[in-house]
């Protein structure tokens, strides 16, 4: 007999969630358009994590770990390395909880990021912009300063956090034939596809994902784990590789990983911000490029789409088209 996978997170791990974030975080809207919906070639309903506390879902599975924790491991404080999303999520989880939080950026990351956290009373160190340099100065901050690393996807409440948003589309739009979610570590993608395949085994579930850091898509393909190499895409909230926990997940359930364009991305976040009002930065355009997509335009038997919207924090000095 062969043996059994064991996921980071399954439905009663998100269901927890759910329970623990009730009242904390915002239940975001679905909302619909015609335009997209006649370009799709089908019905799209969009989950509004752009309209999520932080501008991104990032907040459901920072303030879910946080919230675990029990009061002497929590009164030390958490740490995390993380260029942007993941590093306001979890400054204002804890702020809320009312412990610090360390935060390790790289020094690219843009300013406005980097003062997003410090208005949360995270505690910022700069390093080096590397994956290295990250990973190494977020252990010395553990070492120093005995708080608990969350990473931003690579942890089982972080996942089950995500898969919250999941449960939400599901509930308000339970009839749905697929959902698709975009991916760089895998934390959201994991999260839906635990929750939504939990839910309703029959879905289907896709990932999305700039052409210029396809490492899931060349996993997927080789049945094994390719860490990211170079990368070149406007989204930059998904340039990460997929982690220990994610991967499994996104190998045995998730169906596909669509790949798309920089132009892609650029019209599709163009046409999101024209016709539904919706403000939404470049890796929060990737799932909806890929629903436009040829690719995903050939898959005729999909009548009902969910798409998550997964952040609106935009440089708003520097438009992409």
């Amino acid at each position: 007999m062969g043996s059994v996978t064991v996921y980071a997170a399954d439905l009663q791990a998100v269901r927890d969630a759910a329970a623990r974030l009730a009242g904390v975080v915002r239940r975001t809207p679905v909302m619909t358009a015609r335009t997209v919906d006649e370009r799709a070639g089908r019905a799209v309903h969009f989950k509004c994590e752009n309209l999520q506390t932080t501008g991104s879902f990032k907040y459901r599975g920072a303030t879910n770990a946080v919230r675990k924790l029990d009061a002497a491991t929590a009164a030390r404080g958490v740490v995390t390395h993380s260029s942007g999303n993941h590093a306001q999520a979890l400054a204002l989880a804890a702020k809320v909880r009312g412990i610090p939080a360390y935060v390790v950026m790289p020094t690219t990351a843009p300013a406005v990021k980097r003062a997003a956290v410090e208005g949360y009373s995270g505690r910022v160190t700069l390093c080096e912009p590397t994956l290295e340099a990250r990973e190494s100065t977020a252990a010395e901050l553990v070492a120093r300063t005995g708080g608990v690393l969350i990473p931003p996807f690579d942890h089982p409440d972080v996942i089950a956090g995500q898969g919250t948003a999941a449960l939400e589309l599901l509930e308000d739009v339970p009839d749905l034939d697929a959902v698709v979610a975009p991916v760089g570590g895998g934390g959201l993608l994991s999260g839906f596809t635990v929750a939504s395949r939990g839910l309703n085994p029959s879905i289907r579930v896709f990932g999305a994902e700039p052409a210029g850091a396809d490492d899931a898509a060349r996993s997927k393909a080789a049945g094994q784990r390719i860490p990211v190499g170079r990368t070149d895409t406007i989204a930059d909230g998904l340039l990460t590789s997929l982690g220990d926990l994610t991967w499994p997940i996104v190998r045995d359930q998730v169906e596909r990983v669509v790949t798309v364009s920089d132009d892609q991305i650029r019209a599709a976040m163009r046409l999101v911000w024209e016709r539904m009002k919706l403000v939404i930065e470049p890796s929060g355009a990737v799932g909806v490029a890929a629903v436009l997509s040829d690719e995903f335009r050939s898959l005729a038997d999909i009548r009902k789409v969910g798409v998550v919207l997964c952040g609106g924090n935009v440089n708003l000095d520097k438009l992409y088209w």
